[in-house]
């Protein structure tokens, strides 16, 4: 196996090499060869979710009893390295694998009709779903949720908009926070909403810098009414369902992170032993070896951590504060990775569609979504009692 080593001494079996072969050979069949494609149009095609579901991808780390594989947290880890170092995107990913986001919290706390119409086929490919927290004057701010769902009978009636939600355009159904109580944190609930109902707009694709291939919308919502059975878990529980999820997807965008560097590292690399100027190789540059050789320090540092965060997560430790810190170093390694990545293939990496060029404008998100650096970094100092 080439690229990543097993999990620190967590997966040394023919089952995880079976699993990362088989993760490797889906990208390489059906995601490099249409992926600048996809890149262009915006989206990536609803039957890629059946094609990976049919390879077991989808549902890796989602218990059987919810129609997942039955793996854990470490499996994804797998996954997510493998497609990676096999030519995948961030972006590519953060598309394929959204039910990553939009599910955890039905599957833990969802009823079993919920789990039936929504898990179970979204986990199947069948189906896309999102999560929609993020709005238009919230951003990381999750107790200051300000869209309403008020109670009518067997109906919630639910007013607000949301935005920067991924796959929010091609989504079924969305996992919606809204505040069904008090103010602040305690009065937030999760709400099942699915497109098509009455009063539930999704608005054009947002351009971005990067993540092309990753629809994301605003949604707006006005007098939509959704079924009391749609609420996850119990009411005014939201906020603490969500927090318990935060975990798993920071640690997920520190795998993109330093997943991307170390696939641009390699790129960089092979390229530096070919392009030759002045008569010689790139790398027999002193300046061009010494650059590859602190890239790669800092992709098994960012990997290291981060494995072993999320290892401790999948024994049951409290890894709050580890995960935010294994998100930023992975963030900080995948930013001085891609850029470093660019400046090795110089003015053949600046050209769009060029596969440093990518990594290079999906790293900028990884520092913005699943909480900004700042934040992160100041919850960390709160929950290691760097504060008085």
């Amino acid at each position: 196996m080439s690229g990543f080593d097993t999990l620190a001494g967590a997966r040394s079996s023919t089952t995880e090499a079976a699993l990362r072969a088989t993760a490797a050979e889906f990208v390489r069949r059906e995601v490099t060869p249409h992926l600048q494609d996809w890149e262009d149009a915006g989206q990536v095609p609803r039957e890629l979710h059946l094609a990976a579901a049919k390879q077991g991808l989808l549902g890796v780390s989602f218990p059987e009893s919810v129609g997942g594989e039955g793996g854990d947290l470490l499996d994804s880890v797998a996954v997510t390295e493998s497609m990676l170092e096999a030519g995948a995107s961030s972006g590519l990913l953060a598309a394929l694998f959204t039910g990553g986001i939009a599910l955890p919290h039905l599957a833990a706390n969802g009823s079993p009709d919920l789990v039936d119409r929504f898990v179970r086929p979204t986990l199947a490919g069948e189906k896309i779903g999102s999560l929609a927290i993020t709005e238009p004057g919230g951003g990381s701010d999750v107790a200051g949720i300000t869209t309403k769902a008020v109670r009518d009978g067997d109906h919630y009636v639910v007013d607000g908009a949301k935005t920067f939600i991924t796959s929010g355009i091609r989504a079924d159904f969305v996992t919606a926070a809204v505040r069904t109580g008090r103010p602040g944190h305690a009065g937030v609930s999760l709400l099942v909403i699915e497109k098509g109902t009455p009063g539930f707009a999704v608005e054009a694709p947002l351009a971005k810098m990067g993540w092309h291939c990753s629809d994301t919308a605003s949604l707006g919502f006005t007098g939509c009414r959704v079924p009391v059975g749609n609420l996850v878990g119990e009411e005014n529980t939201g906020f603490f369902q969500i927090a318990e999820q935060f975990v798993v997807e920071r640690i997920a965008l520190a795998v993109h992170g330093y997943g991307i560097a170390a696939r641009s590292l390699a790129l960089a690399a092979a390229y530096a032993k070919e392009r030759e100027t002045f008569g010689r190789p790139l790398a027999d540059r002193q300046v061009i070896r010494h650059k590859l050789v602190e890239m790669h320090r800092q992709v098994e540092v960012a990997r290291t951590y981060t494995r072993h965060v999320a290892a401790r997560h999948v024994a049951g430790e409290n890894v709050v504060a580890e995960a935010c810190l294994a998100k930023q170093t992975a963030v900080d390694t995948a930013e001085h990775v891609c850029h470093e990545a660019v400046q090795v293939f110089g003015g053949a990496g600046y050209l769009r569609g060029t596969e440093v060029e990518r990594h290079y404008r999906d790293a900028r998100i990884l520092g913005i979504g699943g909480g900004a650096n700042e934040v992160l970094t100041d919850l960390a100092a709160r929950l290691l009692g760097y504060t008085s």
